[in-house]
């Protein structure tokens, strides 16, 4: 099956970015925009209160289910838009590493965003992502 997504390197850019630069999407496909994902566990409480890494693991955790109910996977993913509740760039690439990771090769484009506060009590991390699934035959 062919794959909808394109990731693009640029080599006029610099290679120090972990992600593509950008991503294309070919049709037939199919577009799926989630949520944030958050670092929240079947009972609705926010995970491992002060830890940027165990936070970011269980968003991708969720982001993937998400992805999973509507037929998609973390290969599908075109964009994500990760946000970490700290002033402090040490926090920011705690949280990076765990989702670059969660990732493997496929290296969507992405945003990293230090932000004030975030919707949940004890909440640190939350991850967008836009995918794009084949539906050609």
């Amino acid at each position: 099956m062919p794959e909808a997504v394109a990731l693009l390197h640029v080599p006029a850019l610099s290679d120090v970015a972990e992600y593509a630069y950008a991503a294309t999407v070919d049709p037939p496909a199919r577009l799926v925009f989630t949520a944030g994902a958050c670092p929240l566990d079947a009972e609705g409480l926010t995970v491992a209160p002060g830890d940027h890494a165990a936070q970011a693991r269980q968003a991708m955790r969720n982001l993937e289910t998400a992805l999973g109910a509507a037929g998609a996977s973390l290969t599908d993913v075109v964009k994500t838009t990760v946000y970490v509740a700290s002033s402090e760039q040490a926090d920011l690439v705690k949280a990076w590493e765990v989702v670059r990771d969660s990732f493997g090769d496929h290296d969507p484009p992405s945003t990293l965003l230090g932000v004030a506060v975030l919707g949940y009590t004890d909440q640190l991390v939350e991850v967008e992502a836009v995918a794009a699934v084949w539906t050609g035959a």
